[in-house]
This record gives structure tokens, C-alpha cells and sequence, in this order.
């Protein structure tokens, strides 16, 4: 991800709940009868409880900040894992990817319930940042959406929400990413417009505008979960699902090279920069989620070289 890295932090567990006390089963030998003296019986031994692989604590590296990103191992013994309120998912070695939205709280907590029936909790401080935010002193444009237009948009919004929801079992979440071009940066993530105090939405990806028909190419391994010709606003639009609940988005292509259900690697050619749907001119539209937080490009893929 970042060109630099954070030293793998290690945090100390705090055992919330005490650990009961689990009956030891005892192994009995089976002796056969015989004529002679009946054999002595065999002294019981008890059965050795599982040694978790890895130390009930948390481990992990990543950017500590709003948009950023961590990825580590749960403690050893682990069922369930949470980053706040969020649900972590985690492979047969521990190892997990978790986020931080681009407005997430100063602190949140890593939470993880053992087999033991302990409660390990680790807090983390995430560090603030200096969003662009542009006050204008005009006033936002009044209405919403014509219910004509809502028509069209919806089902597409629902397309968009169910391709982010899907579980391919991708793996490029464990990799450093990549920029899909390069070029110059014509808008950046979370940047914002205030209107006579008003907020609008802030800016959800980085736009990169490296001229139109410019290959671009995954940024990490994946498998593609929606591609398709022409939304309203996005025009061609691809998202790919890395894994764990990240996936990325490319909005405004002039063309897509690959479809619904293709696995894809790391720098593979998979679509070109336009200027489809609702856009001013030609650029790439990147952005990235993990479950419902949106994450800032540039923390994952550094400084564009």
C-alpha cells in the first residue's frame, strides 16, 4: 500500500471477562480380563488443552487516520472480531483487513471474544485530518431529484449496493496496491464545498486525468462484481471486490475490458479513462470502501511516483 510503513504494532490485551475454569477430561486405559490377578488400574492422565498458534493480542500496521487502513492478525484463540461497531472477517491464520471512514471518531476499539470466553480490547487513536473544505457564499441548489430520473437511478444504486455487499473470497486485500494510472490529480478524496453554511457531499475517491483512452489497470488482485455500459452518473462503471469487504470502483471509462465474475491480477489492463456519464471531462474516478467506510486512495497506493 504506502511506499512507507509502519513498524507492525502490537498491542497489549486487556482480559475483560476471567476465564473459567473447563472440566479436564481423563483418558481411561481398557484392560482386558484375564485368570491371573486382575492387572492394577492405570493412573488417569488429563487430556492437554489446545495452545492457541499466536498470543492474545492484537497485532497489526497500517494508517492510523481518517481513510486509512490496517491490516493485522486477532489474538490467538479468536471467534468473533470487531472494529468499533463493524464486523472483521478474518482467514484460518487470523489475519484480517479493517478501515477508517473519512469522518470516523478519534478513537475506536478493536474488540476480539476467545474461545475462552475472554474479551480482549485494544484501542486505537486515529488521527484527524485537514479536509479541503471550500466555503462558497451562494446557496445550495434548491430540490432533489426529479422522481423521473429516480426511476432510472434507483435500480441502479441498488446494483451498485449489492455488487459492494458480495463475498468472492479475493485475496487482493493483503497486497501492497498500486495506482491504476498516473497522472495529474484533478480532485482528491474528501474535499468538500460548504454553501452558506451548508455542507454538500464531500468528494468519495481521487479523480486522476492522464488524457482520454489512457489504459488503466487493477490496482490489486480481485474478482469483478459489476461492469456495465451506461449509469447515469458513472457511465462505465467497474467495481472490483478485493477481499474482506474492500473493493474498488472506477467511474467514466471510455471502455471496459473485462466482465461480471472475471478474476483479475494486479496490473492487468481492465478499462480506459473517458469522460462517460455525468462527467466534465476525461479522468478516472477511483474510490474505495471497506463495508461502509470510505477510504482515501493515496494511503493505500503513496505518493504517485
Amino acid at each position: 500500500m504506502t511506499a512507507a510503513r509502519l513498524a507492525p504494532l502490537v498491542l497489549l490485551a486487556t482480559a475483560c471477562v476471567p476465564a473459567a475454569e473447563a472440566d479436564v477430561s481423563r483418558n481411561a486405559e481398557v484392560v482386558q480380563p484375564v485368570r491371573a490377578a486382575p492387572a492394577p488400574t492405570p493412573t488417569p492422565t488429563p487430556t492437554p488443552s489446545p495452545t492457541p498458534t499466536r498470543a492474545a493480542v492484537f497485532t497489526f500496521d497500517g494508517e492510523l487516520e481518517q481513510g486509512g487502513w490496517i491490516r493485522g492478525t486477532v489474538p490467538g484463540g479468536t471467534r468473533e472480531a470487531q472494529l468499533g461497531e463493524e464486523k472483521i472477517t478474518f482467514d484460518e491464520e487470523g489475519r484480517f483487513f479493517a478501515a477508517f471512514d473519512r469522518d470516523a471518531p478519534a478513537t475506536l476499539e478493536l474488540t476480539a471474544r476467545l474461545a475462552d470466553g475472554r474479551t480482549i480490547s485494544s484501542p486505537l487513536a486515529i488521527a484527524r485530518r485537514a479536509w479541503n473544505i471550500e466555503h462558497v457564499n451562494v446557496a445550495r441548489r434548491p430540490g432533489g431529484a426529479s422522481a423521473s430520473f429516480m426511476r432510472r437511478r434507483q435500480p441502479e444504486l441498488d446494483a451498485i449496493w449489492n455488487a459492494r455487499l458480495e463475498e468472492t473470497g479475493a485475496s487482493g486485500w493483503r497486497q501492497d496496491f498500486i495506482w491504476p494510472v498516473t497522472g495529474r490529480i484533478s480532485g482528491r478524496f474528501g474535499s468538500q464545498r460548504v454553501y452558506r453554511g451548508e455542507p454538500g457531499s464531500y468528494h468519495s475517491g481521487i479523480d486522476i486525468a492522464p488524457g482520454n483512452g489512457t489504459p488503466y489497470v487493477a490496482p490489486a488482485d480481485g474478482v469483478v462484481v459489476l461492469a456495465v455500459d451506461d449509469f447515469s452518473l458513472e457511465g462505465k462503471l467497474l467495481i472490483i471486490d478485493h477481499g474482506q469487504g474492500l473493493n474498488s470502483a472506477f467511474l467514466h471509462s471510455s471502455r471496459l475490458y473485462v466482465t461480471e465474475g472475471e478474476m483479475v491480477r494486479q496490473g492487468q489492463h481492465i478499462g480506459d479513462v473517458g469522460a462517460s456519464g455525468r462527467a466534465t471531462g476525461p479522468h478516472l474516478h477511483w474510490s474505495l470502501k471497506w463495508r461502509n467506510s470510505r477510504l482515501d486512495p493515496l494511503l493505500f497506493a503513496g505518493p504517485m511516483g
